[in-house]
């Protein structure tokens, strides 16, 4: 585990799906981040979900964010003193945090199905409209539970979270202090199907990997409260400087994702699409160009300031991305 001060950060793609705009913003921005800080970046494929996770995405995002410049100093193609860098690989110590919490009594099976949970979760609760789990399984009675387990009901695992707050400084947005409630509740960190949560792997990992420096969308806020928590409860260290940017939103006021096609990484190299447009687009989305020119990435490191990230999300027009691309 490391120990440095020295600033440690991470680029975390998915691979299920190509690399759009939306992700080269905010791993530009995490990339400036530790680069700012003269820090060690580390890239770690999250593919713990086999049924979405393909090989082709997880050889197209590294040849994307090599293309754009967005160097790693760790990671599954160059290595590193905490490989694998691929989560699929990670699965012992996932089982092994796992079995932590269960002796510690933080954990208890969950028999109901995602459609149950829908139809009996209370209305949105807290930041993002998080719906609240209901808690049926954790007040089930023990012979109960038994009983499901011997006829082989498949169950969830879920943290029993204590009433209480978890606070965090976060450089873009200022304080915050979760409770259960604002993050929906006792959460799963491990499937039916076995298959573990995202909040568990991510948990586990920043915290072996020295991860002290976290730059991500501002969706993922309420998920840093319960990555905290389980670092907590595992005895893991947790990262020490948390920035949530603001998401990139289509002319209709959605976040992009896999399907704005024409915005995936490798649609724009097609298009003959230099990086150094890319780059200097969102450098002035940012903040820290006065307009859109040709940049490198590392052009953009002296200028990098959080005070100067917007605070709202930001919508781009089809006119703007004309202009910019020719998109």
């Amino acid at each position: 585990m490391q120990t440095s001060s020295r600033c440690i950060g991470r680029l975390a793609p998915s691979p299920t799906g190509l690399l759009h705009l939306g992700n080269v913003w905010a791993f530009l921005l995490a990339w400036l981040a530790v680069r700012k800080q003269a820090g060690s970046l580390i890239l770690r494929l999250e593919d713990i979900d086999p049924a979405r996770s393909k090989e082709e995405y997880r050889k197209g995002i590294l040849e994307d964010l090599a293309w754009l410049g967005l160097s790693w100093d760790e990671g599954p193609d160059c290595g590193g003193m905490y490989a694998p860098y691929v989560q699929s690989e990670r699965h012992r110590y996932y089982q092994h945090a796992l079995d932590i919490l269960m002796q510690k009594g933080c954990l208890y099976p969950c028999f109901c199905t995602r459609k149950e949970i829908q139809a009996l979760a209370q209305a949105p609760n807290g930041f993002e409209h998080v719906p609240m789990y209901p808690g049926l399984c954790r007040l089930m009675p023990e012979a109960t539970r038994q009983s499901n387990i011997a006829q082989g009901k498949p169950y969830a695992l879920r943290v029993a979270c204590e009433d209480r707050s978890i606070a965090f400084l976060d450089r873009v947005y200022g304080s915050f202090a979760f409770s259960p409630k604002d993050f929906g509740g006792d959460f799963a960190v491990r499937r039916s199907d076995g298959v573990v949560s995202y909040q568990l792997a991510v948990a586990v990992d920043d915290g072996l990997m020295g991860v002290t420096q976290i730059v991500r969308g501002r969706d993922i806020l309420p998920s840093t409260a319960k990555q905290l928590l389980l670092q907590e409860l595992l005895s893991l260290p947790s990262p020490k400087e948390f920035a949530h940017m603001p998401l990139l939103l289509d002319e209709e006021g959605e976040r992009f994702a896999k399907r704005h096609k024409s915005l995936a990484v490798c649609s724009l190299r097609a298009q003959g699409v230099k990086p150094w447009k890319i780059l200097g687009f969102l450098g002035h989305l940012a903040g820290l160009l006065d307009k859109p020119c040709d940049v490198s990435a590392n052009d953009l490191v002296d200028a990098f300031q959080y005070e100067k990230i917007p605070r709202e999300d930001i919508r781009l027009t089809n006119a703007m991305l004309a202009s910019a691309f020719g998109a």
